[in-house]
């Protein structure tokens, strides 16, 4: 994964995590995850192995954000939705945000969990009460909510948006020692790291068990159905407004 081999580089001091196009993350493919075929597992222990064997990639993938020596920098260069609004924000060391950035999760809707340590994350970023609006009940976060809650540290003009966060990290490099960065962050996240990664173990043991519930399949099905029935209403919108137009 380029995390490990950057954390091994020695010429690297931030790591950038970012986005192309007009969206930081677009969530899941809801249509995709309805049509999946179902397996048949002879036990609910066996359905639960076998979903935790399907998360091991993010599983790693956030512990190598934990373990990261690098200052690691969240650039949101547009909206995020759904894993992506929650698993970076919170463990990132710096967060620049577009000013059209946004998080917006459906967890609940979903029949799912905040994922990942999330929860955990957020509260401790912007408090119990502000974590439980946006993780429970999905209300999205503006870019300029979160810096005044101090989770953003700046946001930036979306015009350029990607050369305007390469040109403030060479400005730190030029008044800032890079190593002595990196000490301050290692010093910082020393004592956290134990509960965030038990934070992430946590999240995906709550996770399999509400797949082990089939409560995502339920909501994911119920949504893809209403998706369908807004496409076909817009569908005979549309034949009707051409027929009475010719």
């Amino acid at each position: 994964m380029a995390l490990r081999e950057l954390n091994e580089h020695p010429e690297t001091i931030f790591t950038v995590i970012t986005g192309e196009g007009r969206f930081f993350s677009s969530g899941a493919d809801v249509k995709a995850t309805a049509g999946k075929a179902e397996v048949q597992h002879p036990h609910p222990a066996a359905k639960k192995i076998d979903f935790m064997a399907s998360i091991s990639t993010p599983i790693e993938l956030l512990r190598s954000m934990i373990d990261h020596k690098k200052v690691l920098v969240l650039a949101l260069n547009g909206p995020a939705i759904g894993g992506g609004a929650a698993w970076f924000e919170g463990i990132a060391d710096i967060v620049l945000a577009a000013e059209n950035s946004y998080l917006q999760v459906p967890f609940s809707a979903l029949g799912l969990v905040p994922e990942f340590g999330s929860s955990t994350a957020f509260a401790h970023s912007i408090g119990v009460h502000r974590a439980n609006d946006f993780l429970m009940f999905g209300r999205k976060l503006t870019a300029q909510e979160l810096e005044s809650w101090g989770m953003v540290n700046r946001i930036l003009p979306n015009n350029g948006f990607h050369d305007k966060v390469v040109a403030f990290l060479n400005e730190q490099l030029e008044v800032n020692d890079g190593k002595s960065m990196m000490e301050m962050k290692r010093l910082q996240n020393l004592p956290l790291r134990r509960d965030r990664m038990l934070a992430v173990y946590d999240a995906s043991e709550a996770l399999a068990e509400r797949f082990v519930d089939d409560a995502p399949k339920l909501r994911f099905k119920a949504k893809n159905e209403l998706l369908a029935c807004k496409y076909l209403g817009s569908s005979s919108l549309m034949l009707v407004y051409q027929s009475a137009e010719s």
